[in-house]
């Protein structure tokens, strides 16, 4: 998943190796978070767009596959879950919304942005390509890490990933700039290009990672931190935490209206405590920012 932070240089580490996991409860159903312990602003309603006010639902594309972000559990296994899912429900009960969690691949949701989906959550890192295209609300942070099987039998290096298998999810950053130009440079060096794996789900990488069908894969700090709990100790991390940088909640780029107002709410839930519980429920409280700006200033 495009998940990259914002860490100070000191925290990149502790970052890594304090994620949780969720509960027995949030893994196996058990809504973490009941919207109604959220009021209502009557100020910040006022302020929906009429389009979506007519409606009186907010509609969200995420690819469900990341946990503990998003991903569908509960007792059918198809009712979406995470702290995206959460955080949604919280900024839809302030505006006096219904949301609408829908599955969604993770390349088509920001195109959609505005003609399907209200927002996108789905851990986008906020990007300067990204930025030409949409709006962003950055409301978390993490960062890339690689994993590797435990006890790494194929012997791979981040000094030397030329010729090797890697999976990486499709329209991560992830997958273009890191691993593309990794591989360039081992073309540009007389090596062997890196065999890249680009599949559209994570959780399908990370399939093949336990199945020895790729050496390596690499996504978001808490997609491979909570990789590594779900697989009974067959994966392990190979290096630290890196390329620090904003995650956002996407919103059409001619919709910057509706932008300032998500970060209005989220602004909100950060100061009355709900933004804090929400991460803290699903382990992941490390990740929390103090304010949630518009299109911050961002360096790749």
């Amino acid at each position: 998943m495009a998940l990259t932070s914002m860490f100070a240089a000191s925290g990149c580490t502790t970052a890594s190796q304090n994620l949780g996991t969720p509960t027995t409860g949030q893994t196996s159903g058990t809504a973490s978070f009941d919207p109604t312990s959220v009021a209502k602003d009557d100020a910040l309603a006022a302020l929906v767009p009429a389009s979506i006010k007519s409606t009186g639902s907010l509609t969200i594309g995420s690819d469900t596959t990341y946990p503990p972000a998003e991903f569908l559990g509960g007792a059918d296994g198809q009712t979406p879950m995470g702290f995206d899912v959460d955080l949604a429900k919280a900024i839809g009960t302030t505006l006096g919304l219904k949301v609408n969690f829908e599955t969604a691949g993770f390349s088509t949701i920001l195109p959609a942005l505005g003609a399907k989906y209200d927002l996108g959550m789905s851990g986008f890192s906020i990007t300067k390509k990204r930025l030409d295209a949409v709006n962003f609300v950055d409301y978390f942070t993490a960062g890339s890490i690689w994993a590797i099987q435990k006890g790494n039998p194929n012997h791979i290096s981040l000094d030397d990933l030329c010729g090797k298998k890697v999976g990486v999810q499709t329209g991560s950053v992830q997958a273009d700039p890191d691993v593309s130009g990794r591989s360039a440079a081992c073309v540009k060096a007389g090596k062997p290009a890196i065999d890249v794996v680009s599949l559209p789900t994570q959780s399908d990488i990370t399939t093949r990672l336990v199945s020895g069908g790729i050496d390596a894969m690499v996504s978001g700090g808490t997609t491979i931190t909570y990789a590594l709990t779900q697989t009974n100790g067959q994966l392990e991390m190979l290096g630290e935490l890196y390329n620090p940088d904003h995650n956002g909640i996407a919103i059409a780029k001619d919709d910057l209206p509706l932008a300032d107002l998500v970060a209005k709410v989220m602004n909100k839930l950060i100061a009355d405590g709900s933004y804090g519980k929400i991460m803290d429920q699903w382990g992941v409280g490390v990740l929390s920012i103090k304010e949630a700006v518009v299109n911050p200033q961002v360096t790749q």
